[in-house]
């Protein structure tokens, strides 16, 4: 894919999640934060105020540490097409 036509999609994805009003499970939502945070090539430490949700956000970076920026946004657009959009 090319990476204007991946940074759209993965842009459209992004504000498909933003929209989402139903809840969602944890271990998806870290999934998506940590290829969020890659994608954009944002390496800043969690900024939770509660500690155990930030060492829930770093073990998710640290698990998808060995992908670039291109993987992260195809596989977060994978899974917000594989779990939110409907068939």
């Amino acid at each position: 894919m090319e990476n204007k036509g991946l940074d759209n999609e993965f842009e459209k994805a992004v504000a498909i999640v933003n929209n989402y009003v139903k809840p969602l499970p944890a271990d998806f939502l870290l999934r998506l934060y940590a290829y969020y945070k890659i994608a954009n090539k944002n390496f800043e430490n969690p900024g939770s105020k509660k500690p155990l949700i930030n060492a829930f956000k770093a073990n998710a970076l640290f698990q998808a540490k060995n992908i670039d920026e291109n993987e992260a946004k195809e596989k977060y657009i994978a899974l917000v097409k594989e779990h939110l959009l409907e068939p």
